[in-house]
């Protein structure tokens, strides 16, 4: 049956209510240059049936990422999703629905949000979330903002071993006053941000410090002295998560002295889909919830003394203001939110521990795997989480993963593409989805694919 958009009875309507006797008429404003002579130059049309054989062929020329073993990390982590994530949050309810705007007409969106920030809130022991933010990135320079607005201050201090992406997205949102960025650089040796380098480039009246745990490279900052350092000029300490699943063992970052917690929540409830989609989050001191961007969800009781949701401190058209504005994000990625809370709360707190340490015992296997190789060792000294960076000596690292892929392995992340004094290191992830099998395979095509230099 073919779909035919528009009945003749619609078309005479349009024409009479737009004053047209005709679709000529209608269109005689547009060039006759511009407009299509013929048909187009395109295959004709075919059946249903036709159709999913057709695309059936072409989907059976993909490979999926069940056919390859994936180290990749830098921000984006491969972990299992309980099916009843897409089970629940798939729900025709949550899945149609937009943005909250009336709370008479909301109560199941804006109590699902409200149960993310408490998870939220719990994880990062921190006092209030928002609604989510964008990404990581984008959580990352709004907090920067709001520091700024907080502090009335405008120079920003960046770890050197803060995601790359993250810091551009900071300098990017600065636009003309990036000469008030300072990058404070990592150590060599460690791979992480050393106390006395902070006190060295903050200054006398930095706004705030940016500093990811477990950073870019997974090794774990020094926070607590990080913060006491800010803290003592009166400056904000924000500390960024590119990792949650970190969280389950490591101290949260409200216990370490942050004033606001950002990062990445894509770990929990979102699969790795060709770049998206991402889940930024934020959780403040309850002294600034004024001055948080986006969206906040209240709990309150009815008319009737009833339990409810509605949005609070800040309604949307706040957002839209301009320069009076806390922020121009004025919704948030709900359903990834909502996955997010669904995959959080199926793990519980003991699950979420167990996952944690899944993580890490994978990750400190694979290192000493790899440590066996010839000409592969671990760049920095510091302890890690999931993730690592290596040398490997004498190789371009971009040759070692094209090897690597070949063989159906997605070997990491060659570091030199942000850090050109890295140019023979790549950073290494492994979680859960990395089976031991898998590790000790990884190993040994990594010395197939090296190529030892000729002594001669």
């Amino acid at each position: 049956m073919p779909y035919i958009p528009q009945t003749d009875k619609d078309i005479s309507r349009v024409l009479k209510a737009a004053g047209a006797s005709s679709m000529e008429d209608l269109l005689r404003e547009i060039p006759a240059s511009l407009r299509l002579k013929g048909e187009l130059k395109i295959p004709k049309g075919i059946s249903e049936q036709e159709l999913i054989m057709a695309l059936k062929a072409l989907s059976s020329r993909n490979s999926t990422v069940e056919d390859y073993s994936s180290f990749l990390g830098g921000g984006a982590y491969n972990h299992y999703m309980p099916s009843v994530v897409q089970s629940l949050a798939g729900r025709s309810e949550f899945y149609t629905s937009y943005t909250p705007y009336q709370p008479e007409v909301s109560q199941g969106t804006l109590q699902a949000v409200f149960e993310y920030q408490t998870l939220v809130c719990q994880l990062t022991s921190m006092d209030i979330s928002n609604a989510s933010l964008y990404d990581g990135a984008s959580a990352v320079a709004e907090a920067v903002l709001m520091a700024r607005r907080i502090t009335g201050r405008d120079r920003v201090c960046l770890s050197g071993a803060l995601h790359p992406e993250y810091a551009e997205t900071v300098r990017t949102y600065l636009k003309g006053s990036r000469d008030s960025v300072t990058t404070v650089p990592y150590c060599a040796e460690k791979g992480t941000t050393l106390p006395e380098a902070i006190e060295a480039s903050a200054g006398a009246d930095p706004a705030c410090l940016v500093i990811q745990h477990p950073n870019f490279f997974g090794s774990l900052e020094e926070v607590e002295e990080a913060a006491g350092i800010m803290h003592s000029r009166k400056a904000l300490l924000i500390v960024a998560v590119a990792e949650p699943v970190s969280l389950g063992l490591l101290k949260p970052p409200g216990e370490l002295g942050a004033d606001i917690a950002v990062g990445e929540m894509q770990s929990f409830g979102s699969p790795l889909s060709f770049g998206g989609p991402y889940l930024g989050f934020m959780a403040v001191k309850e002294a600034f919830v004024r001055q948080m961007p986006g969206r906040l969800v209240g709990e309150t009781l009815d008319s009737n003394a009833r339990r409810a949701f509605c949005l609070t401190f800040a309604t949307r058209e706040q957002h839209i203001r301009r320069e009076r504005a806390t922020s121009n994000i004025c919704t948030n990625h709900g359903l990834s939110a909502l996955s997010a809370a669904i995959h959080m709360t199926s793990l519980g707190k003991t699950g979420l521990k167990k996952l944690s340490l899944l993580n890490l015992s994978k990750a400190e296997h694979l290192k000493e795997r790899l440590k066996t190789v010839a000409g592969v060792s671990p760049a920095f000294s510091s302890p890690t989480f999931n993730e690592f960076a290596v040398k490997i000596e004498h190789n371009d690292p971009d040759e070692v993963l094209k090897a690597l892929l070949k063989r159906r392995i997605i070997g990491g992340l060659s570091l030199k593409r942000f850090f050109p004094q890295l140019s023979s290191h790549i950073l290494l992830a492994a979680t859960e989805m990395n089976s031991r099998e898998e590790i000790e395979r990884f190993a040994l095509e990594v010395k197939k694919a090296r190529r030892v230099p000729n002594p001669a």
